[in-house]
């Protein structure tokens, strides 16, 4: 059975907007929700300053302080800090080997896809025991 992340289609409507606004920077956004089992359910977003010094068309950074923030914000309003959603210009909707570099095993990684004007594409991510991404099913049900 394939792992899920339940993603209501305004959410992801919105980070999908984040990343075409910033284009063509490379996005960054922490999401927040519920894990049950193989399924995440996502009730909420926030958008994030990329902090990368740099060139920020290929890579983000988070903030600690955004971090930590948003540990407290997850453990204040009884959710599960699930994830970070990011995107990648006029690239695939796949890791990176810097995106492999970064990532924390239980966080799911959206990645989106995007041109100047249009999100190609929209996986998600997570690592498994051999370090390595498996792509998780995005679904709004």
């Amino acid at each position: 059975m394939s792992k899920k992340v339940i993603v209501d289609h305004e959410i992801l409507a919105s980070m999908h907007r984040h990343a075409l606004a910033d284009f063509p920077n490379e996005c960054v956004g922490f999401f927040f929700g519920e894990s049950a089992g193989e399924a995440k359910k996502v009730t909420e977003y926030t958008p994030l300053e990329n902090s990368k010094v740099g060139d920020q068309r290929r890579r983000f950074e988070v903030d600690p302080k955004d971090y930590m923030a948003a540990e407290k914000y997850a453990i204040e309003s009884k959710q599960e800090l699930l994830g970070v959603y990011h995107s990648h210009p006029k690239h695939p909707a796949e890791p990176s080997v810097h995106d492999l570099a970064q990532a924390l095993p239980f966080f799911s990684y959206i990645i989106a896809s995007v041109s100047e004007t249009v999100v190609q594409n929209t996986r998600s991510w997570q690592l498994n025991e051999q370090n390595e991404f498996e792509e998780e099913i995005i679904t709004n049900e």
